[in-house]
């Protein structure tokens, strides 16, 4: 399945088709949409077309599932060429139906030129709404998939970022993981070195021997080695990076299970950065927060 992303935009428009709806003005479906933690919906409609607006909202219901998404539809107005073909018995028979009226209501005002063409076009032009309804429908149906494809190809963009940040991710744990036992070493020298000089400097009157000194001092260091072992923050790290890879590969709806473990990743790098000692072990914890807050970004866009 692919992955698809929050923001995109999509345009449709539907027109008569057959002769006898020539006369019907065309409708044009906008909808544009952005990230958001649930689907939320705004329309934007000329009043001819409000009571159409359940059955766009139950459309857009069935094709998406997050998401703030506007959904504007404009009427395009007839041109001379759309105008109906009037024949002068249509006239004739509009003029004895208005002279009849007036007869019988003097006050009754004449037919303007925009109530002889909406009969024209269909008698009362009863049918006019709910063939409106209909082309509304039918752009809003083609603007929906040509949306679905738009975020589907933003999707696309979404995971190349993604992987690509996972891919760096790995290459700075994998720098990370050695640096521990060369630093637990480094620590035990010192250790060493320092007890060693107080031994010196005591003499030959030295409460401690030089084997417990020696023992306390790699007793020390184990400690030490101890307190800075990021394995288990690394191990952790590559699972998280596992599941996020096998999700982008799965596609669907998977934006909000990204979101928690986007949020796993930080726990991981802050506790990796918390237990560094040394400047490589920081710089590292920093630039996996700037690759991981690169990838939160990524990922509250996607559906």
């Amino acid at each position: 399945m692919p992955v698809y992303s929050m923001t995109g935009f999509a345009s449709a428009s539907a027109a008569p088709v057959s002769d006898i709806d020539a006369a019907l003005p065309g409708v044009t479906v906008e909808i544009r949409t952005v990230n958001s933690r649930f689907l939320d919906i705004a329309f934007r409609l000329p009043d001819e077309l409000r009571q159409v607006e359940p059955a766009l909202r139950e459309l857009l219901v069935a094709g998406l599932r997050r998401g703030k998404v506007e959904v504007r539809a404009a009427i395009g107005r007839s041109g001379d060429e759309n105008l109906p073909q009037i024949s002068a018995e249509q006239l004739n028979r509009l003029a004895r139906i208005e002279s009849s009226v007036q007869g019988w209501l003097p006050k009754a005002q004449p037919l303007s030129v925009n109530e002889v063409l909406q009969w024209c076009r269909g008698g009362a032009g009863n049918s006019q709404p709910a063939k409106l309804d209909e082309l509304t429908l039918q752009a809003a149906r083609a603007a929906v998939e040509s949306l679905k494809d738009a975020r589907a190809r933003e999707g696309d963009r979404l995971v190349t970022i993604l992987m690509e940040r996972i891919v760096a991710l790995r290459e700075l744990a994998l720098r990370a993981a050695p640096l521990v036992p060369a630093l637990v070493q480094r620590q035990q020298a010192r250790f060493l070195e320092r007890w060693t000089e107080a031994l010196e400097s005591a003499g030959s009157g030295a409460a401690v021997s030089a084997e417990a000194a020696r023992d306390r001092a790699l007793n020390e260091a184990a400690a030490f080695a101890i307190r800075i072992d990021v394995a288990e923050e690394l191990s952790r790290l590559s699972a998280h990076l596992d599941e996020i890879e096998r999700l982008l590969n799965s596609g669907g709806e998977l934006g909000k299970r990204m979101d928690f473990l986007i949020q796993e990743l930080h726990r991981e790098a802050n506790t990796l950065g918390a237990k560094s000692s040394a400047m490589e072990l920081t710089g590292i914890s920093v630039e996996m927060k700037v690759l991981i807050e690169q990838m939160r970004e990524q990922v509250q866009n996607i559906e």
